[in-house]
């Protein structure tokens, strides 16, 4: 059996050093930061609110459409 990631022997006579740790992060991002345009923002925006505004009106036209069948019902 190969027992993989067993073999490093821990060192445990001195004690860490946290800054040689901090000098050197682990991880090295560039922040890069993009520019948004607030034309892009407000189209989103405008399209998200369309889309909510065809389902409040198909909603709305429903039950009116089944009000209006139930008062013929009922009259009938």
């Amino acid at each position: 059996m190969n027992f993989k990631g067993f073999e490093a022997s821990v060192d445990l006579r001195e004690t860490p050093n946290p800054k040689q740790i901090a000098e050197k992060p682990l991880k090295v991002k560039d922040k890069l930061t993009k520019r948004v345009d607030i034309n892009i923002l407000r189209a989103r925006a405008k399209a998200i609110q369309d889309r909510e505004n065809s389902k409040n009106r198909f909603i709305i036209i429903f039950f009116i459409i089944a009000f209006g069948a139930i008062g013929i019902f009922f009259t009938i």
